[in-house]
């Protein structure tokens, strides 16, 4: 009979834990959905609370880099990242050898997919970690992703916390290109200015063009926030090769791609029809929305008003002074800072 391969890690675990070493570190592949999707769970003391990571992009994998950013959160919570579906190793494990117009029209991604497979690995957490419930943070496009998730299965999540929340992407990214275009000429920026009007407004056709709107974004968000520390970004050596450096790569050209959309090439856009006013404004948990103030994309001039629609148990919102659209220091800090009110039993 062909051993089952979770009995042996049950069993060093309930090893460690009788020795009083509750460590927890794994790195590795698990069955979610249809395919086998790429998990790190990290904590010093296996019986913390668990926080499930949602990422950004959507393939802006967060797994590959060193401890820098939530290292020190491991001494009071176990920690979980997951490579999505479309990106990072998940992408790579699953992508053929040859990359083509054709496999993207073919495999699209799907935000209902996604949503299910956030909430399949949710159950797997709590069973394999034994909780009762895990807390959820999502940013940018994680915050998507993890609200579609928390509106579908409230009762898996202590709480919420969305950093950089999107309300309606296609809203967002027209506010964004008004946004940038009014700053650029306000400031006679002629380069900025000729590059906004050779795109012009949004939608547009090709995923590129969203590429080179985005890239303007974060050069004018970059002006008044503070940048991470670049150790942030340093990645851990057993994600600092050949393979997994361009399935990063090919992962986020790919999820982006299904993010926004490309006419040219008959993929269409998985967020085209999310709005959340119409359909996010009832949770059973408590939600938590950090902002930076700076943050040209996902607006708070766009989120704030929405939050105050929304009707839940509890919900905070916080505007972090110093922060743009992406991590930064203080953000990280009012993430802990939050999750720690949370006052979560092990």
């Amino acid at each position: 009979m062909k051993a089952n391969p979770l009995f042996f890690i049950y069993f060093i675990l309930t090893i460690f834990m009788s020795f009083g070493q509750s460590k927890i570190l794994e790195e590795r592949f698990l069955p979610i959905g249809d395919i086998e999707q790429w998990i790190t769970i990290k904590g010093e003391d296996i019986t913390n609370p668990v926080i499930l990571f949602i990422h950004g992009g959507p393939g802006s994998t967060m797994s590959q880099y060193k401890d820098d950013i939530y290292g020190s959160w491991t001494k009071e919570f176990t920690l979980v990242h997951w490579d999505q579906r479309g990106a990072g190793k998940t992408f790579g494990n699953n992508v053929p050898k040859e990359i083509t117009d054709e496999f993207y029209v073919s495999n699209p991604l799907s935000v209902e997919e996604m949503t299910n497979d956030g909430i399949d690995l949710t159950k797997y957490l709590l069973k394999y970690l034994n909780k009762r419930k895990v807390i959820i943070v999502g940013t940018s496009w994680g915050s998507i992703l993890a609200t579609k998730m928390v509106l579908k299965q409230p009762d898996l999540f202590h709480a919420y916390v969305g950093h950089a929340q999107f309300v309606n992407f296609s809203n967002s990214i027209t506010n964004a290109y008004i946004a940038v275009y009014k700053m650029a000429s306000d400031r006679k920026e002629p380069i900025a200015i000729e590059k906004l009007e050779t795109l012009g407004p949004p939608p547009y056709n090709k995923a590129k063009n969203y590429g080179q709107l985005l890239r303007i974004v974060k050069q004018f968000e970059k002006e008044n926030s503070t940048p991470a520390p670049t150790s942030w970004w340093k990645t851990a050596p057993l994600y600092d090769n050949i393979k997994d450096n361009n399935d990063r790569y090919n992962g986020d050209d790919y999820s982006f791609l299904n993010l926004v959309g490309d006419k040219n090439i008959g993929v269409k856009s998985m967020v085209n029809d999310i709005n959340f006013e119409k359909t996010g404004l009832v949770f059973h948990l408590p939600i938590y929305f950090i902002q930076g103030s700076h943050d040209i994309l996902t607006s708070k001039n766009l989120n704030k008003p929405y939050f105050e629609r929304i009707k839940a148990p509890r919900k905070e919102y916080f505007l972090v002074s110093d922060a743009a659209h992406g991590f930064n220091q203080s953000i990280v800090n009012k993430q802990y800072e939050v999750i720690k009110s949370l006052r979560v039993q092990k």
